[in-house]
């Protein structure tokens, strides 16, 4: 089994499990030792060499920060659940991995029951309102950034955070407009760190990729950023997605769920060999717009259904190799011979061939070379949730359907709660707990409204940051760019259940208020959790004295 793909089963426990599970280590063990006796008969062979060679931009000495998934440090995805049968304590230990199954909730058995998941999941891992306002806040302090250096300079927002489809450990995805004659790359990575936003070694100039970025990280919040110069094209993207959301509304909750299962698995980037995530959301578009019984997209309680149709569709049915996808004038499929003829460049298809729906010749799936592997891990969530779904299996109705394909680390749980630890004061200084819920059935609205499990453990003092923010945070949501960037999935489980998307502006232009219903308290299980901040976040004085300063103007 790939530790990349999957994990142990519940009902696969037992003698024959851990039988072979010693055979297997101990093969893995030998291949290890045969493998280090090869190195040291002859070590110069296929040795990577001890440092990173310098190179000269600009008549200064740099660090080559080209990204290589070979020096990807384990850390920098915090939902990745490589080798979790190995460290399961380490990755779900604390909370199971399934924090979206509300307690007390009897989950139907079977496809019913991934349905109640996939709605739990989604409205679990939908961005919080302070979540929200914490990315917008470090997307006006980069716009403070660039404006500074160039003021004729526009700055937009695409990608996941303007559609509102994005996890909370999403990059944002930000675009500069200007002229200029050579992409400044170095120059804007030598202002963010001026401007104290972010820590020189946590920024990465792409500037021999297919699109040059400037990805970096946020140094109070830990938000990734993506910087782009002169692709108007993703936000036009941003917005034809708007309309596909409109158009089918369960792909939002296909997408998050999808976007989940490759994000754990380190298939969701192309430069680390997966597909990116508007060629993910592509795919759904066209599968919802091909979809044999368009009814079934109707239905409300259709999502496992459809969960397990698109895993079956791409894991094990669509051709690769001949067909190309197209999600214009309706949608259809393709001969990728049809798409070559307008391609320019010698340019051929590549495996995963989707069309830009925008830019007639452009494929959007050219750079995805490991699509091979998010074709296998698709076929692997269809075997997995098929099985699941059949009777003899649906009678473990104790068991989450959906996280056997499916897992949310226990570093991602630690993260969010940082956030709103540290953040939520200063957005919301009069939010009060609600009172402790019983241990009863739920009601009817807290079933269609999940609380929010392990993020709602107790703090006893949540870290404070700096007395001034609450001022520096109205400054900044009064401001006219900030009701300009487009709210995500707002708090759909503070307000009424029934609340779609197109409501988080409203949300949005309200959040300096306490109109925001208080999370639900907590059960004693989930008060394990001290509260204190994760491990990564802890440091010396002078750490977290930069730490408060955030969203502090310049």
């Amino acid at each position: 089994m790939d530790p990349y793909v999957g994990w142990y089963q519940p009902e696969q426990e037992g003698p024959a499990k851990r039988l072979w599970l010693r055979i297997w280590e101990t093969q893995s063990e030998t291949d290890k030792m045969n493998l280090k006796n090869l190195e040291n008969a002859n070590p110069n062979v296929n040795k990577a060499p001890d440092f990173i060679p310098l190179s000269e931009v600009n008549g200064e000495s740099r660090n080559n920060n080209y990204f290589n998934p070979t020096r990807r440090k384990a850390n920098d995805n915090r939902a990745s659940t490589f080798n979790l049968n190995q460290n399961h304590d380490a990755l779900i230990g604390e909370y199971g991995g399934c924090p979206w199954r509300v307690p007390n909730y009897n989950y139907k058995p079977g496809i019913l029951g991934l349905h109640e998941e996939i709605e739990h999941f989604y409205m679990y891992m939908s961005p919080t309102e302070t979540e929200h306002l914490v990315r917008s806040t470090v997307v006006n302090r980069i716009r403070g950034a660039i404006l500074s250096l160039w003021p004729q300079a526009r700055v937009e927002v695409f990608g996941s955070f303007r559609t509102g489809l994005y996890l909370p450990t999403s990059d944002i995805d930000l675009v500069v407009i200007g002229q200029w004659e050579k992409l400044p790359l170095w120059t804007l990575e030598r202002e963010l760190v001026v401007q104290d936003i972010a820590e020189k070694e946590s920024i990465k100039v792409l500037e021999k990729a297919t699109v040059p970025i400037v990805k970096m990280t946020d140094k109070y919040s830990d938000v990734k950023v993506d910087i782009s110069f002169n692709m108007s094209s993703g936000v036009k993207s941003a917005e034809l997605i708007k309309q596909f959301k409109d158009k089918y509304p369960v792909l939002s909750r296909l997408v998050m769920v999808l976007k989940q299962f490759l994000l754990q698995r380190d298939l969701n980037e192309v430069f680390t060999g997966g597909i990116s995530s508007y060629s993910l959301i592509l795919m759904c578009i066209s599968f919802l717009q091909l979809h044999p019984r368009p009814e079934r997209l109707r239905q409300p309680h259709n999502l496992g259904v459809l969960l397990i149709e698109f895993f079956e569709l791409y894991g094990r049915k669509f051709n690769y190799v001949k067909t190309a996808i197209r999600v214009k004038n309706g949608g259809s499929y393709l001969s990728k011979d049809e798409i070559q003829k307008e391609m320019s460049d010698g340019h051929r298809p590549s495996l995963l061939c989707i069309e830009d729906p925008l830019t007639a010749g452009n494929d959007i799936g050219r750079s995805s070379y490991g699509a091979i592997q998010v074709k296998q891990a698709f076929d692997y969530g269809y075997v997995i949730l098929q099985q699941a779904a059949a009777p003899p299996c649906a009678l473990l109705a104790r068991h989450s359907v959906l996280g056997r394909v499916l897992r949310v680390t226990d570093h991602v749980l630690q993260y969010r709660r940082w956030v709103r630890d540290t953040f939520e004061p200063f957005f919301f200084p009069r939010r009060a707990p609600e009172p402790e819920p019983s241990d009863a059935e739920p009601d009817a609205d807290a079933r269609a409204s999940p609380p929010l499990s392990a993020l709602q453990c107790s703090s006893p003092t949540p870290r404070r940051v700096s007395a001034h923010q609450s001022l520096i945070i109205h400054h900044i949501t009064s401001n006219s760019d900030f009701n300009n960037i487009p709210s995500g999935v707002m708090q759909q489980r503070y307000g009424n259940p029934n609340n779609n998307s197109s409501n988080s502006s409203s949300n949005n232009n309200s959040a300096g208020s306490d109109k925001g219903r208080a999370p639900r308290s907590f059960t004693s299980k989930q008060r394990r959790y001290n509260g204190s901040p994760p491990q990564r976040y802890r440091g010396d004085s002078a750490r977290h004295k930069k730490r408060r300063q955030f969203a502090q103007p310049r």
